[in-house]
């Protein structure tokens, strides 16, 4: 699929605004809300192709920000195979003529991402599950990256219930969204939808990306994370709902 620059800038310039500034606070985020709102206003697959600059960037940023990361493959490299295979298994949902599958797809993931966020379910994964468990989460965070280019469902309330510390799973989450959105870029690029013209535009957006996640770190010392987090996690609730039902409206 050819690629487009998409008739409003301000809409691009805003959006990842927001999405770095909202990574800046809570630690993720970025592709979802950027895949959430441009897929109003574009094809998921152009959406996706655009945030693979910025999502990277930050995502290494975030990997390296600790000393854990060889630990870290060592332990959830099971995993991030399946993301791999997950994502160019199912990538062609993204990039296919039907966009509504794949929009209606990131709804639900919304929903999903959200209802988990607003209801912090407290579970714990214990070693021996971990060796299975650890693939088929991958796999299936692969299969929604490929069909919606979002990479936090089932992966990140996975990582949250291995008990890492506070800064083994941030880095933990930057190795995982690092993987997926390496995987991407490549069934992106095989599938045509991220070409040259795509990959220039994903550059430019990472300018507004980091300069809301600048400003997002400024503020996290400011606020009440926990306040904000509710107000991000019901926005991205709406979202998602209008993303699955539009089409049967």
């Amino acid at each position: 699929m050819p690629f487009d620059l998409p008739a409003s800038l301000v809409l691009v310039t805003l959006t990842f605004l927001l999405a770095g500034f909202v990574k800046g606070v809570v630690g993720l985020g970025l592709p979802t809300i950027a895949m959430g709102l441009l897929s109003l206003a574009m094809a998921p697959a152009q959406a996706a192709a655009l945030l693979i600059v910025p999502s990277l960037v930050t995502n290494v940023w975030q990997l390296g920000a600790g000393s854990r990361v060889s630990t870290l493959l060592r332990r959830l490299w099971p995993m991030q195979a399946g993301v791999v295979l997950g994502t160019v298994s199912s990538a062609g949902v993204l990039q296919s003529q039907e966009a509504g599958l794949a929009s209606a797809g990131l709804g639900v993931a919304l929903v999903i991402y959200a209802g988990l966020g607003l209801s912090a379910p407290r579970v714990h994964v214990p070693a021996p599950t971990e060796r299975w468990l650890g693939p088929v989460v991958g796999v299936a965070t692969g299969l929604v990256t490929g069909m919606t280019g979002v990479f936090v469902i089932p992966a990140v309330p996975y990582l949250a219930a291995l008990g890492f510390s506070r800064d083994e799973l941030i880095q933990a989450l930057g190795l995982s969204f690092t993987v997926s959105t390496v995987a991407l870029a490549f069934a992106l690029a095989g599938g045509g939808s991220l070409g040259v013209g795509a990959a220039t535009a994903s550059l430019l957006t990472l300018i507004p990306a980091l300069a809301g996640m600048m400003v997002g770190g400024w503020v996290r010392g400011r606020i009440s994370e926990g306040a904000f987090r509710r107000c991000f996690f019901l926005s991205l609730l709406a979202l998602g709902f209008y993303l699955a039902l539009r089409k049967l409206v």
